[in-house]
């Protein structure tokens, strides 16, 4: 059973959401809402060296913006 990161279109609230069924339908746990957009999201990369990381953005060198889902840049929020 996949779990699947969705978005409301109507109070903007993320959630995570296990889908049992391909039909089945998503309803925002905030507002009740069918509007529930899919959002693409990343799997994290399995870390094979021992001690190691993966490398972390931060605001102040013009990477991740600090809004909610920033993936480390490309975003032009003004922040």
């Amino acid at each position: 059973m996949p779990l699947y990161e969705y978005e409301c279109n109507d109070c903007e609230q993320s959630v995570e959401v296990l889908v049992r069924r391909p039909d089945e339908k998503v309803e925002c746990p905030t507002c009740h809402s069918e509007k529930m957009i899919r959002l693409m999201s990343a799997p994290a990369a399995p870390n094979m060296k021992s001690g190691g990381s993966l490398p972390v953005a931060s605001a102040g060198d013009g990477g991740a913006c600090g809004a909610p889902r920033c993936c480390g840049g490309g975003c032009d929020t003004g922040f």
